[in-house]
């Protein structure tokens, strides 16, 4: 089989490439505002409520209207995910690859349009968005390749007389609940995952980005999924989305979202209940409190520029963005006056425009948490930079600084999800260390500095899932940097990774005496 490569990034420096993601835009304009059945066993309902999605840089432009599952539709799709789960679970895991290989080669020719579709839906600026993209290709190519690595499961000793095997097989129906901030890669990443294992799923997207889960669906039939494999039911999280997570029949439930939503869905799913007969696996991914630490020895230049790119591309939305950096006093000043100057030159606005480095944040709620936040750090540190923002046609926020924080602030310890970044300075290189590690989460984290053992003792101390040395602390790739994270963040994991699949899986020992 040809070696797995990830997914090359556009480009956009050439004019053919900026022309044809213009006109991946002027295709997703053509179709702006259209209607968006369920899809349950391969048929089309359309339901009288919908979920209206808009484009949150421009409030009043309607992506599209989408049909509102209920629990009735649910409990359809359950059961139209138990009937193809019998047939599903003996295909071959050639055949279940070979979907995810076309599919990938379907989005891959359409790759300007989906990342044109993530500008408008979920508010990415094109490189961004483009790079959103290629994760998903990179999941369907990569997860197809581990599974036919799988298929054989794993070598076990035999004795004379006696053949042991030890294989893997697949869980049952899983439900997928999928984030609205990389609306197409991990949706796309979590839903291939459990569907390439055998397992059928029912896909619950985020109710602000549910029209890119339904083109998405549209490749996966192009591509020759059976109908039923993966059934889309767009719906409320407290309607749908507990109803499936507390049913009997479901096996797994896979998550990413926050913290307060995936403790609860762990808390129920933990729970039997009456027909179940086994303990439902849940796979996880929560966000996180990440921090950038900058050594006195350190390329500053470079510590002020992953600080600002970490922190305010795709306007802090992402689990890894970096919300805190932690300075050795020693540079203090240096970095946090470079890296202030930075943030002054970044523009933001409609992402559409290519020169604008950030967009809007996800909505209204979005926005208003984000500005609440905004108003704690001003009593609790030293606004260098930002500090405000304009919600009358979309939600956007500046990119915001604070200075001087208290390791035990809010801005410290918090989840803010949004373009806000806490300085806070430390005596040394081991009490940066400490106060990294001063919260709940433990997703990723990077490290500035030229001194090699200051890296040892980071890659001993600092407990995060992904640790990077000498760079930003977002932007795993597929294959290259599997990702997940400890404690609040989640179960860790470890999406793109080399083990992610054995969590959709279970192990089988047969042994026949001769």
């Amino acid at each position: 089989m040809i070696p797995y490569k990830h997914e090359p990034f556009t480009d956009f420096s050439k004019e053919e490439n900026k022309q044809a993601f213009e006109a991946g835009l002027h295709l997703v304009k053509s179709y702006l505002g259209q209607e968006y059945p369920l899809i349950i066993g391969g048929e089309r309902i359309t339901t009288e409520e919908k979920i209206v999605s808009v484009n949150p840089s421009n409030k009043e432009e309607i992506v599209g209207r989408v049909s509102k599952a209920n629990k009735e539709l649910a409990e359809k799709a359950m059961n139209s995910a138990l009937a193809a789960f019998e047939t599903w679970k003996k295909t071959k895991a050639e055949f279940r690859a070979d979907v995810l290989f076309k599919a990938a080669t379907i989005i891959r020719r359409r790759k300007h349009e989906f990342s044109a579709l993530l500008v408008k839906e979920a508010g990415k600026p094109w490189n961004e968005a483009d790079a959103d993209t290629a994760e998903a290709i990179d999941f369907l190519e990569y997860y197809a390749r581990q599974m036919i690595e799988l298929k054989d499961g794993k070598r076990v000793e035999s004795r004379p007389g006696e053949y042991n095997r030890y294989d893997y097989i697949p869980l049952g129906v899983s439900v997928v609940i999928s984030p609205w901030n990389f609306a197409l890669a991990i949706m796309a990443g979590t839903t291939v995952a459990a569907m390439v294992t055998g397992n059928t799923v029912l896909l619950k997207p985020a109710s602000t980005t549910p029209v890119i889960a339904a083109k998405f669906i549209e490749v996966l039939e192009e591509a020759g999924m059976p109908k039923g494999v993966v059934n889309y039911i767009p719906g409320s999280g407290s309607e749908v989305g507990d109803y499936l997570v507390d049913h009997p029949k479901t096996r797994f439930i896979s998550f990413t979202g926050s913290r307060e939503v995936g403790t609860r869905i762990y808390e129920r799913a933990s729970k039997v209940n009456e027909g179940q007969i086994w303990l439902k696996r849940v796979i996880a991914e929560m966000g996180g409190k990440d921090t950038i630490v900058v050594d006195k020895d350190a390329d500053l230049e470079l510590a002020s520029q992953s600080i600002v790119k970490s922190s305010f591309g795709f306007s802090g939305q992402k689990c890894s963005a970096c919300s805190r950096a932690i300075i050795v006093e020693d540079v203090y000043n240096q970095v946090l006056e470079r890296a202030v100057a930075l943030t002054k030159e970044l523009t933001i606005g409609n992402p559409e425009t290519q020169a604008h480095f950030m967009g809007p944040v996800n909505d209204q709620n979005a926005y208003d948490k984000i500005m609440n936040y905004i108003e704690i750090g001003k009593e609790e540190g030293e606004l260098k930079v930002g500090g405000d923002g304009d919600d009358s046609k979309g939600y956007f926020v500046n990119p915001t600084i604070f200075a001087g924080l208290d390791p035990e602030a809010r801005l410290m310890k918090e989840e803010i999800f949004g373009p806000v970044v806490a300085f806070a300075k430390a005596k040394n290189f081991k009490e940066a260390i400490q106060i990294a590690n001063n919260t709940d989460f433990g997703l990723t984290g990077a490290v500035i500095t030229n001194n090699r053992e200051h890296m040892e003792f980071a890659r001993q101390e600092f407990h995060v899932g992904n640790l990077y040395f000498n760079r930003g602390c977002t932007g795993a790739i597929v294959g290259y940097q599997p990702f997940g994270g400890f404690n609040m963040s989640g179960t860790d994991s470890k999406a793109g990774g080399p083990d992610y699949l054995l969590l959709h899986l279970q192990a089988k020992t047969t042994s026949e005496m001769y």
